[in-house]
């Protein structure tokens, strides 16, 4: 199912959560509301999920407008950051739920429901853990049968929250791994949230970049990456070096060093920094007549004193 949202907007009181967010997500896809903490990512799949409501704007499911459906008719599943398993229940029995639940004409009988429990829980590769409780099971367990949970009620849309914020690196990386592997099966149209870039770059098909309520940029993990459409992108994912400098006429000086900046062609003498990420720049001894940006890098001894020599750094723009 597609999702779409069309110029959301939502205030908490003085604060503005999200300001005229539009995007698509299509069919299939998996894709990451990436951002620092207070961006509107959460906010944002909270509304999709109708569980929290805009203050304009309006949310269309496969081209029809959902906006005033409560969460129980839009069909989707939803994975919190920290399981939000029924302690008391059994893993078996807290799977099981969502479809015990649901209306006695739409509810499917007990060998029916029994089969479809076994079969999610086979592919989260957890089969074997269906009768115990959720206090003896490990975070990345929990994570995998909430993760079942959802899935159960067959929903046309999964939202998922910070799913692996509550882990350790280990756990998370392994978890990310998995999920992508286990979307590729299923193709449900999935949407995550999270603040962490690597996870984003690793597992979705696109990334959505948000910053104050608005969204900067949004394209694959290469195009988000390699051609960064904002200051904010480009310090945010990855790490980067600022050269401050003059940009005049479609060109960057930076000291004695002129690279081409054809976006800035109407700019006169006026203030700006270029970024380069660590793997676009070669460091050189320095020689006479040789273009570059003359550095100084130090080392630290073992004596901790620092040792300075002075070198060339060659800019290599893409």
């Amino acid at each position: 199912m597609s999702i779409e949202v069309r110029n959301i907007t939502k205030h908490f009181g003085d604060f503005v959560a999200l300001d005229n967010v539009s995007l698509e997500f299509p069919t299939g896809e998996l894709v990451a509301l990436l951002g620092p903490s207070g961006c509107g990512k959460t906010t944002l799949l909270r509304i999709i999920a109708g569980m929290e409501i805009a203050d304009v704007g309006e949310v269309h499911f496969h081209g029809e407008d959902a906006t005033q459906r409560d969460v129980r008719e839009r069909k989707v599943g939803f994975v919190f950051q920290h399981y939000a398993l029924f302690r008391h229940m059994t893993v078996f029995d807290n799977i099981a739920f969502g479809l015990r639940m649901k209306p006695r004409a739409e509810r499917p009988s007990k060998t029916a429901i029994k089969d479809k429990v076994m079969s999610l829980l086979k592919l989260v590769q957890l089969d074997w853990l269906a009768d115990r409780f959720p206090a003896q099971l490990s975070g990345g367990q929990r994570q995998r049968i909430a993760l079942a949970r959802a899935l159960a009620t067959e929903p046309k849309v999964l939202l998922l929250d910070e799913p692996f914020g509550a882990l350790d690196a280990k756990v998370r990386k392994e978890l990310r791994r998995w999920l992508r592997r286990l979307h590729d099966e299923i193709h449900v149209t999935s949407i995550f949230v999270t603040h962490d870039q690597e996870e984003a770059l690793e597992v979705a098909d696109r990334v959505v970049l948000m910053n104050r309520g608005r969204v900067e940029q949004l394209g694959t993990p290469a195009e988000v990456y390699d051609t960064p459409a904002s200051p904010f992108v480009f310090g945010f994912l990855g790490h980067v070096n600022l050269f401050h400098g003059r940009a005049h006429d479609g060109w960057l000086h930076v000291g004695d060093v002129a690279l081409e900046a054809p976006d800035q062609a109407g700019a006169t003498d006026a203030p700006a920094v270029a970024y380069a990420r660590p793997h676009e720049i070669e460091l050189d001894r320095y020689s006479p007549g040789q273009q570059g940006i003359r550095v100084q890098l130090c080392a630290r001894l073992p004596s901790d004193r620092w040792h300075a020599s002075s070198w060339n750094a060659k800019t290599t723009p893409n």
